[in-house]
């Protein structure tokens, strides 16, 4: 039977992973990468991908997104979901437990990767819940999740309030060298807060929500992990204490980790403008000062990765008054372009945005991505840093259309997405 080779040929490939920033050729043999180097030959039947003058990166791996399938399939399906991060380059990505009913059994894991294999094209990895039913207090089997495929635990949108709960599951999901991921938000602090505590909240008349809301929880959460030696990722932070906090603990030795959603890197409070509900988010939008301490966290590996933090609403739930609106915005499928700002306003190497968009989310949560190693699967994305586009509701191809950057101008487009060899996204088709 004959091989089904495609290559890429006259690339500018990076690849943390190996540490390669420069042209080469990239040959993909079975869904596998063959080879990578200079002047690499291939069969007459090869299909040839001429690439001069573009970036070709490791697929995007996204660790928080949320999909309303079970139970909310208007909002998102894994589907719909899939295309999406396809058109984003995003070729995997890990689902909230935030689904109904919650995914805290075995059953529900296996639904996920079931529908996945079935109805996606990207890699979707099921997260599930640290308690059953978000309780936060009876904590789920984590070696039966763990073995039926979840890759993290996680409480999704809530935090898990009791110190005996969080330090018990620590201590239990260590033994299964499991991840707990962790949203730092002190639930009384925030209860009436609906944005960034301030004058500009002051100025809209809105409840504030200050930075000692995510920086309380996230300091008790970070010393109950140094006490039990557990793995622990800050989901998504926001403020510069709270940077400064990870990375006093990440010095001293402790399985610490962290990630910023890409809203808080490229937007800040002044975006939301006059009531814009698409930027109602968690945490809220900080001020600039807070926007640019997160990209030095960034720049300097002290965040660890950026997530889409992909969350669909529909209009019902985002069509009211900001104080009345749902929280949350889509971003798979502006995760990248929105990021290459970062790069273009040359506030971190291009190297560094693709670690924290690829590489080092793989390691982190243990999956098979963000490597162009030979032997991996050829997930890869072919893109045009300098092409510009703008986002039109339109053309979304989210399920939901609450996206934060709607009429937004970027430069930086994926053109191509491959998912073991085989092309799942095309601008020309």
């Amino acid at each position: 039977m004959s091989k089904v080779q495609t290559l890429i040929t006259g690339a500018h490939v990076v690849d943390p992973s190996q540490s390669i920033d420069g042209t080469c050729d990239i040959l993909i043999v079975d869904g596998k990468i063959d080879a990578i180097g200079d002047n690499l030959k291939a069969d007459k039947d090869t299909r040839i991908i001429n690439a001069t003058g573009k970036h070709v990166f490791p697929g995007l791996v996204d660790a928080r997104v949320y999909v309303g399938e079970p139970g909310g399939e208007h909002r998102e399906t894994i589907a719909s979901a899939s295309k999406a991060a396809a058109a984003g380059g995003v070729t995997s990505f890990i689902m909230m437990p935030e689904t109904n009913p919650v995914i805290d059994d075995v059953a529900l894991v296996d639904f996920v990767r079931r529908a996945s294999r079935d109805d996606a094209d990207v890699k979707i990895y099921p997260a599930a819940s640290v308690t059953k039913n978000f309780d936060g207090h009876e904590l789920t089997e984590v070696g039966l999740l763990q073995e039926a495929g979840a890759v993290m635990l996680t409480e999704g949108k809530r935090s898990i309030n009791n110190n005996l709960t969080l330090k018990r599951a620590l201590t239990y999901a260590r033994d299964f060298n499991m991840v707990i991921s962790q949203e730092t938000i002190d639930p009384d602090l925030s209860s009436n807060g609906v944005m960034n505590d301030g004058l500009n909240a002051t100025h809209l008349g809105l409840s504030g929500i200050p930075r000692e809301a995510e920086i309380i929880p996230l300091e008790r959460d970070l010393r109950i992990a140094a006490l039990t030696g557990g793995n622990y990722h800050a989901a998504k932070i926001s403020t510069s204490d709270s940077a400064d906090a990870v990375a006093k603990y990440k010095k001293d030795g402790h399985s610490i980790s962290c990630g910023v959603s890409i809203n808080h890197l490229t937007l800040n409070e002044n975006d939301i403008g006059r009531y814009r509900t698409y930027l109602r988010l968690a945490p809220p939008l900080r001020d600039e000062d807070d926007r640019q301490a997160m990209i030095r966290a960034l720049a300097d590996g002290t965040i660890d990765i950026i997530v889409s933090s992909h969350d669909p609403h529909d209009v019902d739930d985002k069509r009211h008054p900001f104080a009345e609106a749902a929280e949350g915005a889509i971003g798979l499928e502006t995760l990248f372009s929105a990021a290459m700002r970062l790069y273009h306003n040359e506030e971190v190497s291009l190297t560094r945005l693709i670690d924290a968009l690829s590489t080092r989310p793989a390691q982190i949560f243990g999956l098979p991505g963000g490597t162009l190693k030979v032997g991996s699967s050829a997930d890869l994305i072919l893109a045009d840093l300098d092409e510009p586009w703008v986002v039109h509701e339109e053309d979304i191809v989210s399920r939901s259309k609450n996206t934060p950057f709607e009429g937004e101008r970027f430069s930086g487009k994926v053109l191509q997405t491959i998912v073991d060899g085989r092309t799942i996204y095309s601008t020309n088709t």
